[in-house]
């Protein structure tokens, strides 16, 4: 009998590891389950949002600077100062009051911020299948990611600044179940709503601004739950945006 198939069999799957006759197993499962194939389709559109952005970046040489600085450092985990200031390089992220110290590891809001870009970047281009449902059956769209997210949320509204909601999709992250609404310009820009339960014992709650590879990303975290308006238009009108989508999903 066939071993059931595993998350992990699904991570390596999309990895592109598993033996041939495990794959075609999995295969099998997928065709056979749409909600797993949809999540192994989000992966593997990450992942080449991933290598797309940065692959460039991670093949250059190290700056001969920083490799004579490591150098000349105590032997007390060079490595973490190096590593954080290549994750930041290679992000492309510009925050707003952010600092490491040798001995931080980049800040958890950061990393929500950069999922909530990829998110924008792999599915806000898509043509034929850009949402999961569309807005004609919006009720539904948000009682089903509210359930899978596991809090009431809403889709703002953005009619008054020339965006129509499209719909949304559930997608899959590190800490749980990720809803994105997408919404839609006359001129056919894009910009998308990411919300996620944060991770736990996260204490940043100030709403914040960070640039990931042209994307504009606005995001915030209130109380579990973390959100980020992202789209590739220009600042201050991703800003109104934003400052509308925050007093709607809070209330204000």
């Amino acid at each position: 009998m066939t071993d059931p198939v595993r998350e992990d069999d699904l991570h390596t799957y999309v990895d592109g590891a598993l033996p041939e006759a495990r794959r075609l197993d999995v295969e099998a499962w997928l065709a056979a389950h749409p909600e797993d194939a949809a999540r192994v389709q989000a992966w593997a559109g990450q992942n080449q949002a991933l290598h797309a952005a940065f692959d460039g970046v991670l093949n250059e040489p190290l700056p001969i600077d920083l490799v004579r600085a490591a150098r000349r450092r105590p032997v007390r985990a060079p490595w973490r100062a190096m590593a954080a200031a290549l994750a930041l390089a290679a992000s492309g992220l510009i925050g707003y009051g952010i600092g490491l110290r040798e001995d931080q590891p980049l800040p958890v809001p950061l990393h929500f911020a950069r999922d909530a870009a990829i998110a924008h970047a792999v599915f806000s281009p898509e043509a034929r299948h850009p949402v999961e449902v569309d807005a004609a059956h919006a009720a539904h769209l948000v009682s089903w990611l509210s359930k899978r997210v596991g809090v009431p949320i809403k889709a703002p509204e953005f009619g008054a600044l020339g965006f129509e909601l499209l719909g949304g999709r559930l997608l899959a992250g590190e800490s749980g179940p990720v809803a994105q609404f997408m919404y839609q310009d006359a001129g056919r820009h894009r910009i998308t709503l990411y919300v996620r339960r944060a991770v736990t014992g996260n204490r940043e709650t100030a709403f914040r601004h960070v640039t990931e590879n042209g994307v504009e990303v606005f995001y915030w975290i209130d109380r579990d739950f973390g959100y980020a308006l992202s789209g590739q238009i220009a600042h201050q009108d991703m800003q109104k945006l934003a400052d509308a989508a925050y007093r709607q999903m809070m209330g204000g």
